[in-house]
């Protein structure tokens, strides 16, 4: 990816820091994926000890994990600190229960970190669940270095993402605008498979589905994007005030995408999970299997 359109770290820090206190009401698709994703891990049999839920939010996922793995640590990590602060008040409650919730070993612990620095020791965790974090990164070459590096041997990866296609008719609204990049850009399936298996990953599983919302108006699209955090970070943005004429604009070419009286608005889902391969890679193998082979000079 281009570095012009790079995310800026900081710069999604403080759009999550900012959203906490929206992020449920807008976050309907997340909280679908988060569901589909539970699907998917029906039929995947394993029964944890430890799991890190990366890139955890206000929490919605973690009573479904902690239901299905009853005897399992839950640790939640979020690189801002307010999504943890919303996900822990939901958990513990007010006055009495709150108390009581508070004494409970069950309440799970919080990191507020970066996915692609993990705090944790090498080949300490189980089990990685990850939901609509890896679209944050530049490369997900980092996280899955970090992901391989602390589950253990036999560990699990699970994750869902977005991909290119997401946000295509926003995108297609803004196009000859300005000089700009008004929408993040996603990385393709394919290059998240590779990028698994050269970080070590074992018998990686993808697949993509395309969600669509539909809006009464492109302002109510860029409410919602606003309410989860999720605006424009790349390098390559837009800094200054976007004119009245300019959003005129693009109201205008948003329009042309209208069907059945409302707009769409796409997201491609990429969901994924591998295995950390638990027996130790050979001497001159690479992540990929591949051979490595040194040509020397023949002693004279």
């Amino acid at each position: 990816m281009s570095e012009q359109f790079h995310t800026q770290k900081h710069a999604i820090r403080t759009s999550f820091e900012k959203a906490a206190h929206s992020y449920d009401a807008a976050a309907v698709l997340q909280r679908e994926i988060v569901d589909r994703m539970f699907e998917r891990l029906e039929l995947i049999r394993l029964s944890p000890p430890r799991v890190l839920d990366a890139g955890s939010g206000t929490g919605y996922a973690v009573p479904k994990l902690r239901s299905r793995f009853t005897d399992a640590q839950i640790i939640e990590l979020d690189l801002a600190h307010s999504m943890l602060s919303v996900s822990r008040e939901k958990q513990l409650g007010t006055g009495v229960k709150k108390l009581l919730k508070r004494l409970s070993s069950t309440t799970p612990a919080q990191v507020c970190s970066d996915i692609e620095q993990l705090p944790f020791a090498d080949n300490s965790l189980d089990m990685i669940w990850s939901s609509l974090t890896l679209q944050w990164c530049n490369t997900p070459d980092a996280a899955f270095a970090e992901f391989q590096r602390v589950l253990k041997p036999g560990g699990l990866l699970m994750f869902a993402t977005l991909g290119p296609d997401t946000l295509k008719e926003l995108r297609s609204a803004f196009a000859g605008i300005d000089g700009y990049e008004h929408v993040n850009q996603f990385i393709d399936m394919h290059d998240l498979g590779d990028a698994l298996i050269t970080q070590g990953f074992a018998t990686p599983v993808m697949d993509m589905e395309y969600l669509t919302l539909t809006y009464q108006d492109a302002k109510s699209v860029m409410q919602d994007l606003k309410g989860i955090g999720a605006h424009n970070t790349m390098q390559g943005r837009r800094t200054g005030m976007f004119g009245k004429a300019a959003w005129q604009q693009v109201q205008t070419q948003y329009e042309v995408l209208r069907r059945d009286g409302k707009l769409p608005c796409t997201y491609e889902v990429i969901y994924g999970h591998a295995w950390k391969n638990d027996r130790p890679r050979p001497q001159g193998v690479r992540p990929d299997g591949s051979q490595i082979i040194e040509f020397r000079p023949r002693n004279s």
